[in-house]
């Protein structure tokens, strides 16, 4: 069955960095756009990043523009998430979601699979 797990969160101070990986099973991630998106404490799930099947395309929410990278490694069965800069407003649940097809929005309801998120804290 599809699978994502992610991996990587955990607790930074502001300013320093952080990778996610999203591994993935159950699929062939070739073929299907890749998002991640994060919850925080008391607010609605924001679309963050997505990359299409391909690579070619990707899209970052404002907030996250010149800070945070998404890429994919197709052949790992992998998607990163490369977050530079960290700032105390990033700190959330992180989530990692497959579309169902090779383009990419960034909205939740686009995405009928998730990963079970993993925590990313910005304190110092």
């Amino acid at each position: 069955q599809v699978q994502l797990v992610e991996s990587g969160g955990g607790l930074v101070q502001p300013g320093g960095s952080l990778r996610l990986s999203c591994a993935t099973s159950g699929f062939t991630l070739g073929y299907y756009g890749i998002a991640w998106f994060r919850q925080a404490p008391g607010k609605e799930r924001e679309g963050v990043a997505c990359i299409s099947s391909s690579g070619g395309s990707t899209y970052y929410a404002d907030s996250v523009k010149g800070r945070f990278t998404i890429s994919r490694d197709n052949a790992k069965n992998t998607v990163y998430l490369q977050m530079n800069s960290l700032k105390p407003e990033d700190t959330a649940v992180y989530y990692c979601a497959m579309r169902g097809v090779g383009l990419c929005f960034l909205a939740a309801g686009q995405y009928p699979y998730w990963g079970q998120g993993t925590q990313v804290t910005v304190s110092s």
